[in-house]
């Protein structure tokens, strides 16, 4: 306590004895001297008495003050000895990561020394293949001769691959893909005979095996689901050659009741390069209610009422490229409107000219998910499903009858 309190509460002291004195002199309780004596005694007792109370207060608090030191000893004790161990810890650690890193290191330089002889040696191999790949001359003539063999033994498969809607991946088109066996049952990729075939003019002898295939997949499908429909690829030098032409649209109007799920498909540059007499023959099609779809599209810069006036329903486009436009300042398609048209709009615009948009080429979840995004309908690739060979027994039952052959590919035989 204050030393001003003290004296406070002295002069009270001494202020209280004197009034009680006064007090018992004046009501002749005591005589004065009597009187003066007691407020002496009075005060000097009050006076001890608060003495020992503040002594006795005093002695606590020094107790209290002596047990703090020792406490903040002990934390100090305890702090010297938390660094003493956080810097043990900080060399320990320290060290391991320098071992560890040493380690890293040298397995580092064997893994590289391994990938240097690995690369050494494949390109070993590599120079070695590529020598005897070119000391094998490339025999366009066993080709053409395997090609006709094909044609004429009717080993021509047939290769679908699903076309689903977006988001709910239910197919709703196969892809028609002509694939040719030798003898031995090996597969003539399409890459392998198709200049060898189209320079000896037997493209459309294929499409016509193709087309026979493709109408008699479509009808047994129809039984099932008159909703799923089939894409066939037909070469632009059938739809130019008139004598082929002539039989095709002949059979096509006999069968003009699987137009809602018969779609011919040609390549964009095949479209965009065509001739007069193939947009008749085009036109002829659409007439009987047939439809086209066009695939390897690099871009989305067309021109849709040109699109929609020659019966193109569907336009495929790979969907790396097609994720590439669909961004501000992408390529746009040409139509009746003018303003500038946001990513997520692209689709719609298609739709409204009749054109349903399909990433093709599709091989990723990740492309999946971005492409959803911009509500593209139609989807395909490997990740939906890869071309696969419809049932030997299907292939059987769907196969072209003899005459049939002689009568579109007497060339081949």
């Amino acid at each position: 306590m204050p030393v001003v309190a003290h004296i406070m509460l002295a002069l009270v002291y001494v202020t209280a004895s004197a009034l009680g004195a006064v007090a018992l002199h004046v009501y002749q309780i005591v005589p004065p001297v009597t009187a003066g004596i007691i407020g002496g005694i009075s005060a000097l007792g009050l006076l001890q008495v608060h003495s020992l109370i503040a002594r006795s207060g005093q002695s606590g608090m020094d107790k209290d003050l002596f047990e703090m030191r020792q406490e903040m000893r002990r934390l100090t004790s305890r702090i010297v000895q938390a660094e003493q161990t956080a810097a043990a810890l900080k060399d320990s650690f320290e060290r391991e990561v320098t071992a560890r890193r040493e380690s890293i290191v040298q397995e580092m330089r064997g893994l590289e020394g391994m990938i240097q002889n690995l690369s050494k040696k494949f390109e070993t191999r590599l120079q070695t293949v590529r020598t005897t790949a070119s000391d094998v001359p490339v025999d366009s003539a066993s080709i053409l001769d395997a090609v006709r063999e094909a044609l004429r033994e009717n080993r021509v498969d047939l290769h679908l691959q699903p076309i689903v809607n977006l988001p709910q991946r239910r197919t709703c088109f196969y892809e028609g893909f002509t694939r040719l066996r030798r003898a031995d049952g090996k597969v003539i990729m399409p890459t392998e005979f198709l200049a060898a075939a189209e320079r000896a003019n037997l493209l459309s002898v294929i499409d016509n095996m193709l087309l026979f295939r493709c109408v008699q997949i479509v009808r047994r499908l129809s039984e099932r689901d008159r909703r799923i429909g089939v894409f066939c690829n037909i070469a632009m030098s059938s739809l130019e050659d008139e004598q082929f032409f002539g039989s095709f649209i002949d059979f096509m109007r006999e069968n003009r009741d699987l137009a809602h799920a018969m779609i011919f498909e040609i390549s964009v540059r095949a479209f965009r390069q065509r001739s007069d007499i193939a947009s008749q023959n085009m036109g002829r099609l659409r007439e009987l209610g047939f439809r086209f779809s066009l695939d390897k599209g690099e871009g989305l810069n067309f021109d849709l009422p040109e699109l929609q006036a020659a019966g193109v329903k569907f336009l495929k486009i790979n969907g790396e490229r097609l994720l590439e436009e669909l961004t501000p300042g992408g390529e746009r398609p040409t139509s009746a409107i003018t303003r500038d048209i946001a990513p997520e709009d692209v689709p719609a615009l298609f739709v409204r000219y009749g054109i349903d948009l399909i990433a093709e080429k599709v091989e990723m979840e990740k492309s999946v998910i971005e492409i959803l995004e911009f509500e593209i309908p139609y989807g395909q690739g490997h990740v939906f499903g890869a071309p696969r060979p419809i049932k030997g027994s299907l292939q059987d039952e769907t196969a072209p009858p003899p005459d049939f052959l002689r009568r579109i590919a007497p060339a081949a035989m």
